[in-house]
């Protein structure tokens, strides 16, 4: 698989009234052609500033650093026309909330033709076309009647669908999901997922999906991302992440779950505490004050994403595991470096070791 996305060191910063406020510190992340990866955390970790910077939504004063590379091409610092020939064509976003991301005063065949008529040149008529064969591949029960209708006459489910066939309408090769299946109920998360899974299939989009919920990130992800005040902190392939998590954070977010192989609790735990701020994050690893696992270096030294190896997870390598790109960058640390394997399990830890997954939630 060819890569897509390439990003290295992407720093997001904004003018604090007394410093600079970090929602994205040095991310890494890369995209293959088809793949998808799941991008998950807490709110306010950061998720949705690192999508927008990769489409230059960010706001005027945001000051972005680091590079993020469409097929080679640098985006940042890309002039603003550059740009339109990329956002909403070659990559396309579904936005968290589609009732305020849709325009309330526009037609919904309007809206999900316009990106046609801008991005393919195509006429009013074909432009209308398109956006009723969209509406379709979507499952949108009645698409002739829902071309005429206004957002506030959908339900939330038939919104985002909407919301997809607006940004799939251009035949992207990247689609950044952020949080589709959010206040939906649970029949139509599931509804929404299978349409994601099904559009990917065939047209081989690859997908970053930005969410909360690690119940998503399991149905569709092919890697994952763990994601927490605003640096990346775990990646590996999604049945490592969920089976042998190497991160106390990750560790953390599962033992959150609830599970039908075990006794329900009487209470259902949750993680101490609540996430540093970006403007007074601490000297050393930011998720140390709420770690079950914090170590005096852990206070005073910032862990760097290294990589884990099978071995030491207990998981047998497969010739897929075993592949690496050439390393440029030199050393384990994947902070910087370019031509990391899809499959390796990165962690920025001090914690030498297995998690123990079943110790007990701090009072």
């Amino acid at each position: 698989m060819s890569e897509l996305l390439d990003i290295r060191g992407l720093a997001v910063r904004f003018p604090g009234a007394r410093c600079l406020v970090q929602a994205v510190a040095g991310a890494d992340l890369r995209l293959a052609e088809g793949e998808c990866l799941g991008l998950v955390g807490e709110s306010g970790c950061g998720k949705t500033q690192l999508l927008h910077s990769i489409l230059g939504l960010s706001p005027p004063q945001a000051q972005i650093a680091g590079s993020i590379r469409y097929r080679g091409e640098e985006i940042v610092g890309l002039a603003p026309r550059a740009l339109e020939r990329i956002r909403g064509r070659r990559i396309a976003m579904v936005f968290q909330d589609p009732m305020t991301a849709l325009n309330p005063c526009r037609r919904i065949g309007a809206q999900v033709g316009e990106v046609a008529r801008v991005h393919l040149r195509a006429s009013r008529a074909e432009a209308e076309r398109r956006a009723l064969s969209m509406l379709e591949a979507v499952q949108i029960a009645d698409p002739q009647r829902c071309l005429r209708q206004y957002p506030h006459e959908l339900s939330g489910g038939m919104r985002q669908r909407v919301m997809i066939a607006m940004a799939l309408i251009g035949e992207p090769d990247v689609l950044l999901a952020d949080e589709p299946t959010t206040a939906l109920d649970v029949t139509v998360q599931a509804q929404i997922l299978a349409l994601l899974r099904d559009l990917r299939a065939r047209t081989g989009a690859a997908v970053l999906m930005v969410t909360h919920d690690l119940g998503v990130i399991a149905e569709i992800a092919d890697r994952v991302a763990v994601m927490y005040a605003g640096r990346i902190v775990e990646q590996a392939p999604v049945e490592v992440i969920l089976s042998h998590p190497r991160h106390p954070y990750t560790e953390a977010l599962q033992r959150c779950l609830p599970r039908v192989d075990q006794p329900p609790p009487q209470r259902l735990p949750s993680i101490p505490g609540r996430p540093p701020s970006p403007s007074a994050l601490p000297p050393g690893c930011p998720f140390a004050p709420r770690c079950l696992y914090r170590m005096p270096m852990c206070d005073t030294q910032m862990p760097t994403l290294c990589e884990v190896s099978a071995a030491a997870d207990g998981v047998r390598q497969t010739p897929q595991s075993q592949q690496s790109a050439p390393d440029v960058g030199g050393g384990r640390s994947s902070q910087g470096s370019r031509g990391t394997s899809q499959a390796q399990h990165l962690k920025a830890c001090w914690h030498e070791g297995a998690l123990g997954r079943l110790a007990p939630a701090p009072p």
